[in-house]
């Protein structure tokens, strides 16, 4: 088989949590404040936390803010987001991933979550995913964020493959731009699938058991 490995995106890709983080945004922009909406949210996507609040800033006509300033906005961003996370389970899991998922495990597939969120273990165990995995690489184990490669060149050491036998599946163009940097080829979905961004676009999740053949017959060991 092509790959050994599947690297996953968490937002937008195993689950859609956009509107939890798309108020909790709101509400600190409108504090702030600076214009913010829908479209400046999906610039958000793929990128850090601190990256999404300088995105925000260009739109605030304030004094500026000191460093620690801004690490008082990001916590509270985060304190905000996670109290919506409360509400989050397996009805905001992206349609067919748990049969993905399962197709892919029974084939023998090593499996990753490759994201930027410090909120990633949150969230899997919210959606009774973990077991899945055998690595997960979030925000809280990286220095630098997508579109740089660290968190996919990290996930495929966790799995112990080389970078050509993995697969990523992601939704936004950092995140597809991280994963040709680490030299591992692109499948999408969602914005990133519909700009035509990846080496595989698909319309849904469960697309990539077409694309990797899964037969339910273990692929390797």
């Amino acid at each position: 088989m092509k790959w050994k490995g599947i690297i996953f995106d968490l937002d937008g890709v195993l689950c859609t949590t956009d509107q939890y983080h798309y108020k909790a945004w709101k509400q600190v922009a409108d504090r702030l404040p600076a214009y913010f909406d829908e479209q400046i949210n999906q610039r958000l996507r793929g990128v850090s936390r601190e990256e999404s609040l300088e995105i925000i800033l260009e739109n605030y006509a304030g004094p500026p803010l000191a460093e620690s300033e801004k690490k008082k906005i990001l916590e509270e961003k985060n304190q905000i987001y996670r109290q919506y996370l409360k509400n989050i389970g397996k009805k905001d899991a992206s349609e067919g991933v748990y049969e993905t998922l399962r197709g892919l495990q029974k084939d023998g597939y090593r499996l990753a979550v490759g994201s930027s969120s410090k909120n990633t273990a949150l969230i899997l165990e919210r959606l009774d995913m973990r077991t899945f995995f055998q690595a997960v690489v979030d925000g809280t184990q990286i220095t630098y964020s997508k579109p740089y490669p660290e968190v996919f060149q990290k996930a495929a050491e966790a799995l112990k493959l080389p970078a050509q036998d993995c697969l990523v599946v992601e939704d936004a163009a950092a995140g597809v731009e991280a994963g040709h940097k680490a030299g591992m080829e692109v499948a999408c979905v969602g914005q990133a699938s519909a700009e035509k961004l990846g080496d595989y676009n698909l319309s849904r999740i469960k697309d990539i058991l077409n694309i990797v053949g899964c037969t339910g017959q273990p692929v390797w060991r």
